[in-house]
């Protein structure tokens, strides 16, 4: 093992402000909060905003800047990111700013030891709370370090950043794929700017002028909500916890392997929609396409509701519908139970209407989108084979039982 130091000695550690903003706004400056703290580099995407008084107020103590690292103190703890570029952001509650001393740690390096089982180890030895798992700023400080030379630290950071690299590179791609599949609902069903538009003339109905031959239903009238799905208590089946569940993107990572058989089940070609706040709010909603022959059903949190393709709608509408505003507001809007446990009601659904596209009109869509899904699912797995690849390669390199050269 390296000569090792602690965190504390070899960075300023800055605490957020204990408590939460009056109220968020639709558009405004971002603030990071504990379920924005994922392995990588920093997002904004889908973050909550806050006017220019709150970012000053939450920005007293330190404006992040690149190079600092971002941790996570209670709930999720002991999450990290790194800031690699010039953005304006305030930290929420639970969160910490590490601004490492250059002089003596390399940034990226720090940051990658904040990721290794080794460091993990650490935290979990340190987490106290009674309701929630914490650890405190004072047990952050108290990390210790494995430290080589800062030109080895610089060694071990490129290489690992290499592969950190290509799979926020896959990420972006990932953002465009979705978005142009998103964009293109939006234009056929939403607009109803879909080909041969302009030979269609519109009809009155209760959602307003639709194109003629399509039909007003209720979502549960259309898509099958919950259904029916057998899957055998015995043996390993993949098992998706809502953690597996992204805000912005179909994509479904770190699925496990469990026996069992409580909770949501699922075939390919399902939409996971979170049903429990804050999951709802924050977007979590997944697209399943990872199950195989050999095992064609999995199950998940019971906080899902599955939603699957019927004879009036595809599967891949029905995911880019529950990724639409209006959808999820009127989820929102059924949810009842005690403050922070609210859940929705199925009954949503049937108040939901929508216009149904012709048949004809469902397959060519299906036809247009299914090649960008099956992207995004190939590199959703290239990326899970980097993070294997890297994360064995790092505590070999972090403890100096591997070095380069």
């Amino acid at each position: 093992m390296r000569h090792a130091i602690k965190l504390g000695a070899i960075s300023v550690l800055y605490d957020s402000l204990h408590k939460t903003p009056k109220n968020y706004i639709e558009i405004g400056l971002p603030m990071i909060r504990v379920t924005d703290i994922k392995r990588g580099f920093i997002s904004t995407t889908g973050t909550k905003k806050v006017d220019r008084d709150t970012y000053e107020e939450f920005s007293k103590k330190h404006k992040p800047d690149i190079g600092d690292i971002l941790f996570t103190r209670v709930g999720s703890y002991g999450n990290s990111c790194y800031v690699d570029r010039k953005i304006k952001f305030c930290l929420g509650q639970n969160t910490v700013c590490i601004q490492p001393d250059k002089d003596i740690v390399d940034s990226y390096f720090l940051y990658c030891f904040l990721n290794t089982t080794i460091a993990r180890d650490q935290i979990d030895s340190f987490i106290g709370g009674a309701s929630q798992p914490t650890i405190s700023l004072k047990n952050i400080k108290e990390l210790s370090v494995p430290l080589p030379s800062l030109e080895q630290q610089r060694v071990i950071a490129t290489a690992v950043r290499q592969y950190d690299n290509l799979i926020e590179n896959n990420n972006r791609r990932i953002t465009i794929l979705e978005e142009i599949a998103q964009s293109l609902y939006q234009e056929w069903f939403v607009k109803f700017r879909y080909p041969g538009y302009e030979d269609q003339k519109l009809v009155d109905s209760a959602l307003g002028l639709i194109p003629d031959g399509w039909e007003v239903k209720s979502a549960a009238a259309c898509i099958q909500i919950n259904p029916r799905t057998i899957i055998s208590r015995d043996g390993e089946k993949p098992f998706v916890p809502m953690s597996a569940l992204s805000q912005n993107s179909m994509t479904v990572s770190d699925i496990e392997m469990k026996s069992g058989n409580s909770g949501a089940k699922y075939i390919n070609g399902d939409t996971l929609f979170a049903r429990i706040t804050p999951c709802l709010q924050n977007g979590k909603t997944g697209y399943v396409q990872f199950l195989t022959e050999d095992q064609p059903v999995g199950f998940g949190s019971t906080e899902f509701i599955v939603l699957r393709n019927t004879v009036d709608l595809g599967s891949e509408f029905i995911y880019l519908l529950a990724r639409s505003r209006d959808f999820r507001e009127n989820a929102i809007k059924s949810m009842t139970g005690a403050t922070g446990r609210q859940r929705v009601q199925n009954g949503c659904f049937s108040s939901y209407y929508l216009a149904v596209p012709v048949p004809d009109l469902m397959a060519r869509f299906a036809e247009q989108v299914a090649p960008t899904f099956r992207s995004v699912f190939n590199l959703t797995k290239r990326n899970k084979n980097l993070r294997e690849q890297r994360d064995m390669l790092l505590p070999k390199l972090i403890s100096g039982k591997m070095t380069l050269n």
